[in-house]
């Protein structure tokens, strides 16, 4: 009985840990596909240099940020930080969209 409940509790542990790595991976992932889109926008000229720089520069706020935020809990994110970073990530998808969908073009 003793033993389950050592194996129980390991696994609990081990869940919650792999949930942090996973929420980790899904942030870095997200940046780089925001990255990836602002890249295609340069390419095929629906972002001005202006624009582009405008949102290079907000998607390294939210990358230096995460990185702070992360160094001062040992490597990870709350799950409080988590939910920010997936907003502001949300907001800066949604200016993407935006800019590469309105009438300027390089």
């Amino acid at each position: 009985m003793k033993h389950i409940m050592t194996s129980m509790m390991m696994g609990a542990l081990l869940m919650g840990g792999a949930s942090d790595v996973l929420a980790q991976n899904e942030i870095n992932q997200r940046q780089r596909n925001q990255q990836k889109r602002i890249g295609n926008g340069v390419e095929n000229g629906s972002l001005t240099p202006a624009e582009t720089a405008r949102l290079e520069k907000q998607e390294a706020a939210i990358h230096h940020e995460v990185k702070t935020e992360r160094k001062a809990n040992g490597g990870t994110l709350t799950a409080q930080e988590r939910r920010q970073v997936n907003r502001q990530q949300n907001r800066e998808s949604r200016r993407i969209y935006r800019q590469k969908h309105d009438a300027q073009h390089q």
